[in-house]
Order: structure tokens, then C-alpha cells, then sequence
């Protein structure tokens, strides 16, 4: 089996966004859980009071382009959440996962 392409996709809020952000949090989740394992990690950025302002997450995809379509879906980016996002192939280095 061939290893799988990752993509990082980084988001940052918009200012002032954080009750956007909550308000969105179970959509969000519900959607992250619903792609399964072309999730292979994500979590917030946190601001200096540890509230959350952006978002990193690495999808496995079969090329950009799906990790561009996983991304534009996710409900915070269709609520307006996001101010920028960034999404790059990128190399899982150390400790990857396991091939099958």
C-alpha cells in the first residue's frame, strides 16, 4: 500500500471571532469526525489567553485538491470564520504512521 499525501491546511480567525468560533465548534467537530481517517491530526492555535484563533490540520488526500474541497467544507470556513487559509503538500518526517 502506498503512503498517503498529506496536506497542512492553516487557518487564522478573523479579529474578534472567537464567540463565531464557539458558536460553530459541534458542526465543525461533527464534520472533522465525519472525514474519518483522511484526518490524520488537527487542533487550534492559541492565543496569548489560551483561547482558541486559528486551526492546523493535516489531511491525507490524493492530491491538493481534494484537501482544498475537505477544507472549503469544513463549517468554520462556511461561516466566514477564517481570515486566511493556508493549505501546502507536506512530509510526515518523524513519527509517522505505520504503512498497511
Amino acid at each position: 500500500m502506498t503512503q498517503p499525501s498529506y496536506f497542512a491546511v492553516q487557518c487564522l480567525d478573523k479579529p474578534d471571532s472567537l464567540a463565531l468560533r464557539l458558536g460553530t465548534r459541534n458542526v465543525h467537530l461533527d464534520y472533522i469526525a465525519s472525514l474519518g481517517t483522511k484526518v490524520a491530526l488537527a487542533g487550534p492555535y492559541l492565543d496569548d489567553a489560551g483561547n482558541p484563533c486559528g486551526s492546523l490540520l493535516i489531511f491525507a488526500a490524493d492530491d491538493i485538491a481534494q484537501a482544498e474541497a475537505m477544507a472549503a467544507n469544513d463549517p468554520y470556513a462556511l461561516a466566514g470564520l477564517f481570515q486566511s487559509v493556508t493549505i501546502r503538500p507536506w512530509r510526515w518526517v518523524i513519527n509517522p504512521p505505520k504503512a498497511d
